[in-house]
C-alpha cells in the first residue's frame, strides 16, 4: 500500500454519505477553488466516463489545457485526476492531499474519502488555472460532492436507468431527479436518450430552470466502412469521424461530445472540426 493509499484509507470509515454540506466547508477554507475553474458537468448510469473522455481530448485538440476528474480508477488513485489527458503524478497528488488535510476544522463534520479526493482536484486545477476541468459525477447528482458550481458551462445527463436504488430511490423518477440535480438556472443542458418515465423528470426541471437543451441521438454508422478491419466511421451533428471502437455505445457517447462541444462554440470557444475528428479518433 503506498502513502496515498494509506492517506485516503482513514476517510473510509466514513463510507459514502452523500450531502453537500461537508463539501461546500472544505473547498470553503481552502479559499474556493472550484468558483475559479470553468467546468463541464457529466452525470449519467452509463457512458460518462467516456464522454468525459472524449470532451477532454477534443478539448486538448483544440489548444486548450484540460483538466479531467474522473472515478472511480483501475489501479490507482493518479487515475482520477488528469491534466491534458496526463494522470497527476503521486508526488503532486500527496501535496494536494496534504493541503487538504491542512484545510480540515477540527470542530466541522470530517469528510468523506471522495470528498477529499474531490477537493484536491478542484485545488489542483485551480492551481494549474485550466481553460476548463470535465468534472463526472460520482454517484447521483444532486447531492454529489461535484456539484457545488452553480453555473457550469455546460451540463450533461448521458444516460439514465435504474442503479443504486438504495441511495437515489426506489424509482426511475427518484434515479432521474437526482441526475436532473446537476442542472442549473439557464445552463445549457446535453441530453442523451432516455426512458420516458426518466424523460418526464428531466423535462419537467428543465422548464423550471428555464435550461437551453439539446436532446441527442446516437450517431450513424457510415456504410462501407467495416471492411479489412478498419476502425468505424461515424456521422453526427454534420460532422463525419472515425471512431476508436466498435459498438453502439460509442455511437452516442461520441454524438453527444459533440453536440457539447458545439454548444461551446456558441459561447465563443473555437473548437475546429479537425480538433473534434482528432479527439475523438
Amino acid at each position: 500500500m503506498n502513502s496515498i493509499d494509506s492517506f485516503l484509507k482513514r476517510f473510509e470509515h466514513f463510507g459514502v454519505e452523500l450531502g453537500l454540506e461537508r463539501i461546500y466547508q472544505l473547498l470553503d477554507n481552502l479559499g474556493n477553488p472550484h468558483l475559479q475553474v470553468p467546468i463541464i458537468h457529466v452525470a449519467g448510469t452509463n457512458g460518462k466516463g467516456s464522454v468525459c473522455a472524449y470532451l477532454s481530448s477534443i478539448l486538448k485538440a483544440a489548444g486548450y489545457k484540460v483538466g479531467r476528474y474522473t472515478s472511480p480508477h483501475l489501479v490507482d488513485w493518479t487515475e482520477r485526476i488528469c491534466l491534458n489527458e496526463e494522470k497527476i503524478s503521486s508526488n503532486i497528488l500527496e501535496q494536494l492531499l496534504q493541503e487538504v488535510e491542512a484545510a480540515i476544522q477540527p470542530e466541522q463534520p470530517s469528510p468523506t474519502q471522495f470528498e477529499i479526493i474531490t477537493a484536491a482536484a478542484w485545488l489542483y486545477f485551480a492551481q494549474q488555472e485550466v481553460d476548463v476541468a470535465v468534472v463526472e459525477v460520482g454517484l447521483g447528482g444532486r447531492l454529489d460532492a461535484t456539484n457545488v458550481c452553480h453555473q457550469p458551462m455546460v451540463t450533461v445527463i448521458t444516460s439514465l436507468s435504474w442503479e443504486h436504488w438504495q441511495r437515489l430511490g426506489p424509482t426511475l423518477s427518484h434515479i432521474a431527479g437526482e441526475k436532473a440535480g446537476i442542472l442549473k438556472p439557464r445552463c445549457p443542458a446535453i441530453l442523451g436518450v432516455l426512458p420516458p418515465e426518466a424523460k418526464t423528470v428531466v423535462e419537467k426541471r428543465i422548464t423550471e430552470l428555464e435550461c437551453p437543451v439539446v436532446w441527442v441521438e446516437p450517431a450513424e454508422l457510415l456504410e462501407g466502412n467495416q471492411e479489412n478491419n478498419s476502425l468505424p466511421e461515424a456521422t453526427s451533428q454534420g460532422i463525419e469521424y472515425t471512431l476508436p471502437l466498435f459498438g453502439d455505445v460509442q455511437l452516442i457517447n461520441s454524438a453527444i461530445a459533440i453536440a457539447t462541444v458545439q454548444v461551446l462554440e456558441t459561447q465563443g470557444w473555437e473548437v475546429p472540426t479537425a480538433a473534434i475528428k482528432q479527439g475523438i479518433a
